[in-house]
């Protein structure tokens, strides 16, 4: 399962059993991230922006979020996703309002047991189905890395697709296993993309070589013995024109 076995592996070995653990973030490492609010960071970004591959950034930082619990990160990564594509939940949040949460995708997985386990990434891509959003997955043995090149490009060049990936920390030698995090833009000369890390608690938003990115979607899930991947979603033309029905558009 996803992030399931984030808490063990972030607890120095060390550690008394006894103690409780208590940790306030991890320091990125750097190589190969690049983290964003870094000079170099902000370089990547101006240029990347320059070269029209950072369209769908704003309005992932809009609605970006922190996962809520330790095995939640495929949960928030499609709830910053949905609301980003403002795609209407049809039921109430809190009060009146209607807003996509982590607490509100169930369709397919019990709350708890993602909560105790984590969550897969057939079962992230049915809770995207069942919001109601346009879907396509994509494994990494059934694409190659020009085609997630192109989509990632195609996406990050518009406002109207964004992209999940399910990856795995180690290639960029960070702790942890299995994670789930948009994907907010693309710089093409250096071939790096943007992961809006939904662990903010743990590492903020930081760039990696597109490359090595593939590398970590292209590890094996040990819940299901299937690769990981990338989910791009995007919102149908028939909930656009419903939307603009129900405002006399």
């Amino acid at each position: 399962p996803e992030a399931v076995r984030t808490l063990a592996a972030d607890r120095p070995a060390e550690a008394s059993r006894m103690e409780v653990a208590s940790l306030y973030r991890r320091v990125l490492p750097s190589p190969p991230a690049v983290e964003f609010a870094s000079a170099e960071g902000k370089r990547l970004f101006a240029e990347a922006l320059q070269g029209g591959t950072m369209e769908g950034f704003f309005n992932l930082i809009s609605y970006f979020q922190t996962q809520s619990e330790p095995a939640f990160c495929g949960l928030a990564s499609l709830s910053v996703v949905l609301n980003a594509l403002a795609i209407d939940p049809g039921r109430p949040w809190k009060g009146p309002w209607r807003w996509f949460d982590e607490s509100m995708l169930d369709c397919c997985e019990p709350l708890h047991k993602v909560k105790a386990e984590g969550i897969t990434f057939g079962k992230v891509v049915c809770l995207a189905h069942c919001a109601g959003a346009r879907v396509q997955s994509f494994r990494a043995d059934q694409t190659t890395i020009h085609d997630f090149r192109a989509h990632l490009t195609r996406c990050a060049s518009s406002q109207d697709c964004h992209l999940i990936s399910s990856y795995h920390r180690s290639p960029f030698k960070q702790t942890g296993t299995g994670h789930f995090s948009p994907i907010g833009g693309y710089h093409a000369e250096k071939d790096m993309a943007l992961i809006l890390d939904v662990a903010r608690f743990k590492y903020p938003p930081h760039w990696v070589p597109l490359t090595l990115l593939w590398d970590a979607m292209n590890t094996t899930d040990e819940a299901t013995g299937l690769l990981r991947g990338y989910i791009l979603l995007s919102i149908f033309l028939s909930i656009i024109i419903t939307s603009n029905r129900r405002f006399g558009l």
